[in-house]
């Protein structure tokens, strides 16, 4: 007995015939699915008439596509004839066999030259959209001088708590662990010709100017940056974004301006605190392994370095740190794509600027060395 929604009768025969009539629906999907079953059942061919359909649903649409497709499987012949308007829509829109197979095609193999062309045209448009970012936050900041009232500053000092106080530990410990390295490999090769005492200025010389500022940037990167990136990037899926433009907020000035500020301020402060730790770690592989009185070291390192040493690292510092705060915004305000693309963009941003460091750190070793500093 079929429901009161629609009607069905066939024509037995090699080439059975069903006619449908009436309104179907996807309430009537479990009774229309075993009675097309027992009609067709014993046929060598079939054919669904739906002239006299008056309504399809998406559901039922679908349901009879599935039915052509297990017969087809078969290799019988199927076909759907009278449809017309709307119901022959419908089943051109969940006809499967139009429109490709459900499965994903297999990857085309990739080779060394594409992907070298993928990652650079991936890199100029990276590029293009930091820069077109930088552009956006310059003239925010214009009009936040302006009107100071619209950037929000409630939350700078958290921001400068979250990305130094809570992160002081690790780079503490890394930082005295890379000048300790640094320090036993510097002794072992100065040991065998009699330079111990040079060892003060090969730690002092190479954590003030590169590792402590690089070494600290990484590790603010990988924390504070991925952490700005994960928090912009869930705001913008989460249509947080759009809201704030909808009460007219700039999220250049009202999000990015403080990030920015606050990782300009928190990465010379903890590359202060590297520096120092650093030198203590070469410090403790002098006075531990070659027997050298700490004030020998303190001495020589104070001989050796000057504040232009400290200067310029402080100077990288000041510039990873907009790098840093600049990038992982942009990165998270560009997500698409929702939980996953949150995903992406964090793993994007850590990415470009830990590429961005190091090629910042280039430069400024270029310019400096050219200047003779």
């Amino acid at each position: 007995m079929a429901p009161t929604g629609y009607s069905l009768t066939r024509d037995d025969g090699a080439e059975r015939r069903v006619s449908l009539t009436g309104s179907v629906t996807l309430a009537d999907g479990a009774a229309l699915w075993q009675e097309l079953r027992q009609a067709l059942a014993g046929a060598t061919a079939a054919t669904i008439d739906l002239a006299g359909v008056a309504r399809l649903d998406g559901g039922a649409a679908a349901l009879l596509q599935a039915v052509r497709a297990n017969w087809a499987r078969g290799g019988r012949p199927f076909r759907f004839v009278g449809a017309t308007g709307e119901v022959a829509h419908l089943l051109a829109l969940y006809d499967s066999a139009r429109h490709g197979a459900g499965d994903e095609p297999d990857p085309a193999p990739s080779s060394l030259l594409g992907d070298v062309g993928d990652f650079a045209h991936d890199t100029w448009r990276t590029t293009q959209a930091i820069l077109a970012f930088l552009g956006d936050l310059v003239w925010s900041v214009g009009r936040a001088i302006r009107q100071p009232r619209t950037v929000h500053m409630g939350e700078f000092g958290l921001l400068v708590e979250r990305a130094g106080a809570d992160g002081l530990p690790i780079v503490m410990l890394i930082n005295f662990l890379v000048g300790a390295i640094l320090g036993l490999q510097g002794a072992i090769q100065l040991h065998r010709f009699g330079g111990d005492q040079f060892l003060a200025s090969l730690v002092g010389l190479s954590v003030v100017r590169e590792l402590g500022p690089l070494m600290t940037a990484i590790l603010i990167t990988g924390r504070s940056g991925a952490a700005y990136a994960a928090e912009l990037g869930t705001m913008t899926v989460n249509e947080e974004i759009d809201a704030l433009r909808t009460l007219g907020q700039d999220p250049q000035r009202f999000l990015v301006f403080p990030r920015v500020l606050a990782m300009v301020v928190v990465v010379p402060a903890m590359t202060i605190v590297g520096d120092f730790l650093g030198t203590l770690g070469g410090m403790a592989i002098a006075v531990g392994y070659l027997q050298q009185p700490a004030v020998v070291y303190v001495q020589v390192f104070q001989q050796w370095i000057d504040m232009l040493d400290i200067g310029t690292g402080l100077m990288k510092s000041i510039v990873f740190g907009i790098a840093i705060g600049l990038i992982a915004c942009q990165r998270g305000l560009a997500t698409r794509g929702g939980a996953d693309g949150v995903g992406r963009s964090t793993t994007s941003a850590v990415v470009v600027v830990l590429f961005a460091l190091v090629a910042l750190d280039a430069a400024f070793t270029w310019v400096f060395s050219l200047l003779d500093w």
